[in-house]
């Protein structure tokens, strides 16, 4: 009488290698229906299939084989969580790589003609700002929280300009630091954790990073480098301003950051 389907009609049919099938048993992730006392031959059954595909799926997507061997064990909700979890890993992944794709793009075809340097001198401001000491890492979940409180307490017509931030140097040199990110308007008012604040004078070499953030920081490497051959670099805050973000387009080519790297100047004219 027949015992089931060998091992490689089992792979034939699941598009997993008899080596791998192999594997999976000895992992105990995947265990014949029948073994043969004698001959050792593995026989599986019909119905194992569709665990053998769905094993095949997640291991396409590189989930640990402790990983499926949890997912496969667990009730279908908690399986869900499972996968879910991993794909959430997988985009961040993907996001990374993209980031570093673009950045290594820019870096290997240099145009020295794109990097338009200004010096500006910037008159102190009083704007409605959110102050926090903030790690690299979440730095990026920190400041859409802010300014979505910024911009539910300050509506299109009480703004007065772009949305900025202040990053202290320790957020990028040790992974974590002071951030304030603020906004311009008519009448500042505090309200939750936003402050009244008032940002002092500051001289700056500033250029505008053009499209999304990816690579972002080839331009800071590239303003610093600016600095260093022709200004004095001053101890302070970066200043970015988002004259075109994701709050006024969801399309990365679009958007427009001004960055400014505080300098030294004698006077209107010169620098130090």
């Amino acid at each position: 009488m027949r015992r089931g389907l060998t091992i490689g009609e089992f792979a034939t049919l699941t598009h997993l290698s008899v080596r791998t099938l192999r594997r999976y048993h000895e992992a105990a992730l995947l265990v014949p229906a029948a073994v043969d006392p004698f001959t050792g031959y593995r026989y599986y059954a019909a119905e194992q299939i569709p665990a053998a595909q769905v094993i095949h799926r997640l291991r396409e997507l590189d989930v640990p084989l402790a990983e499926v061997k949890s997912i496969l064990a667990a009730d279908p909700e908690r399986r869900a969580e499972l996968i879910a979890g991993h794909l959430r890993r997988l985009e961040a992944e993907l996001d990374r790589t993209r980031a570093a794709v673009v950045s290594l793009r820019r870096l290997l075809r240099p145009d020295a003609q794109d990097l338009r340097v200004e010096l500006r001198s910037v008159p102190a401001r009083t704007v409605a700002a959110v102050r926090g000491h903030v790690t690299l890492e979440d730095s990026t979940r920190w400041y859409d929280a802010a300014m979505a409180e910024l911009d539910a307490a300050f509506g299109p017509a009480g703004r007065t300009g772009p949305p900025g931030g202040r990053y202290a140097n320790e957020l990028f040199t040790a992974g974590a630091g002071a951030m304030t990110v603020y906004r311009p308007v008519r009448e500042p008012r505090a309200s939750g954790r936003i402050e009244v604040v008032e940002l002092p004078p500051s001289d700056l070499a500033v250029v505008v990073h053009c499209g999304g953030h990816d690579d972002i920081d080839v331009t800071y490497g590239r303003l610093g480098s600016w600095v260093v051959e022709h200004a004095l670099a001053v101890d302070g805050p970066i200043d970015e301003t988002y004259l075109v973000g994701p709050r006024d387009t969801p399309t990365p080519a679009d958007w427009r950051t001004e960055i400014g790297w505080p300098v030294f100047r004698l006077g209107p004219g010169g620098l130090a």
